[in-house]
């Protein structure tokens, strides 16, 4: 490399230590200079070093750099123990933390900067919520450790095995892709146990409905309207909730069709405006509304997500997409916004991505942005009667007026701009 790349990346190395280095040296702000092992030089200095050894290393061999890295480790690791056996703090973290600053600092110009970057970020911020960490693991109980621990190998482990290619005549059933909404599904339901614990019912489903809308609005409504079924006295709020989910699902839509396509933002802006404006007006309502809900006392939350539940659900989605595929095939190409109608039952996503690729070469502007709007419409209604199914009747008419409203008002508003 050049010497202006070398010194931008060496750059970097200090600033993964000086990164680091704060952090560590607040947390030991209170200890007295020469008191403890390393702080803000020391860490700025171990990034550097890492910087260093791995340039010379390019020069005259990469035994240089193993043999820095474990003197390196060797001299902290001494330090640090006299420092341990002087206070009697047996903690390993200040090793590990230095160890990985030479490691990222070295990385940063033998590798991809942003990923050293990165990494030092995610160090620094785990360094700095230990005392939040800690408090948070003194109150899990078993049950939440074994819901993530099946959540983590739903994904990690049995996601990356399965195949990840339709399977059927049809080209419908991709087995990843099924997999995936159930650990969607059973994922939404963990994080809104979490938020629900931790900030307590209003703001915890109001967030939940957020950050399950990213995902699936589909598997949100779900998760809520099953809390519905259980906890009649926040049917109000949950129900509030799907409409966030609704409106986050409306917003995502219009941010990937316009980032596929951009001129797809005129034609959905003011529609999807319509439709948002009074779903928020709706779950404002809701949100607000006094019911028979403690709004301190979180939820009875008896399992933070029912893995059965997921799985049939999504074996049922599954049975949904297939019978959608057949349709849409038999009516033909021109079928698209039937086609539209027939994903919008399940998913929204796989049509605008597919729609939105295609505008402005094998359909208008104009069909396109049809076909993503009664996908949206379609999806608005469906979460409705599905929060009815899941959650009794009660539950499904306060999602389903405003869904209605809102489809209404997309529509009026589609069609008094054409």
């Amino acid at each position: 490399m050049d010497q202006e790349e070398l010194f931008r990346r060496l750059a970097a190395s200090l600033a993964i230590g000086l990164l680091i280095g704060l952090e560590r040296g607040w947390q030991l702000r209170e200890e007295a200079e020469g008191d403890r092992t390393a702080g803000l030089r020391t860490y700025a200095l171990t990034g550097l070093l890492g910087g260093i050894s791995a340039a010379t290393s390019a020069i005259t061999g990469p035994l240089l750099l193993a043999i820095a890295l474990a003197s390196f480790t060797a001299a902290f690791t001494l330090f640090a123990w006299f420092e341990a056996t002087s206070e009697r703090n047996f903690s390993v973290t200040g090793v590990v933390a230095a160890i990985l600053t030479f490691v990222l600092g070295a990385y940063a110009v033998v590798g991809d900067q942003r990923i050293a970057v990165a990494a030092a970020v995610a160090m620094a911020i785990l360094l700095a919520v230990k005392q939040p960490l800690h408090s948070w693991l003194r109150e899990l109980t078993w049950l939440e450790i074994r819901a993530a621990l099946i959540l983590l190998a739903m994904t990690f482990l049995l996601l990356p095995v399965l195949p990840n290619r339709a399977l059927d005549p049809w080209g419908a059933l991709n087995p990843a892709e099924i997999w995936l909404f159930a650990i969607l599904i059973a994922a939404v339901s963990f994080v809104g146990y979490v938020a629900i614990t931790v900030m307590g019912n209003k703001v915890g489903i109001a967030l939940a409905a957020v950050a399950g809308g990213v995902t699936s609005s589909t598997a949100t409504t779900l998760s809520l309207a099953r809390l519905a079924h259980v906890h009649a006295s926040a049917r109000s709020t949950l129900a509030g909730g799907i409409l966030i989910a609704g409106i986050t699902m409306v917003a995502r839509v219009a941010i990937i069709a316009s980032a596929l396509q951009p001129m797809l933002l005129v034609e959905l802006a003011v529609p999807a405006t319509a439709a948002v404006v009074v779903l928020i007006a709706a779950s404002s309502v809701l949100m607000l509304r006094q019911d028979n809900l403690d709004p301190v006392a979180p939820l009875r939350l008896t399992n933070p997500f029912d893995v059965t539940s997921a799985l049939k659900l999504a074996a049922l989605i599954a049975v949904i997409m297939l019978l959608a595929k057949i349709a849409s095939e038999k009516m033909g190409a021109q079928g698209i916004l039937a086609l539209a109608a027939l994903s919008g039952i399940v998913d929204v996503d796989a049509l605008t991505l597919s729609v939105a690729r295609l505008a402005g070469t094998q359909f208008t502007l104009t069909e396109a942005a049809n076909a993503i709007l009664v996908a949206c419409g379609v999806n608005t209604l469906a979460k409705a009667a599905i929060a009815g199914c899941s959650g009794g009747w009660r539950l499904g008419l306060l999602v389903a007026v405003p869904s209605v409203a809102a489809v209404l008002a997309m529509a009026i508003a589609r069609f008094s701009g054409s």
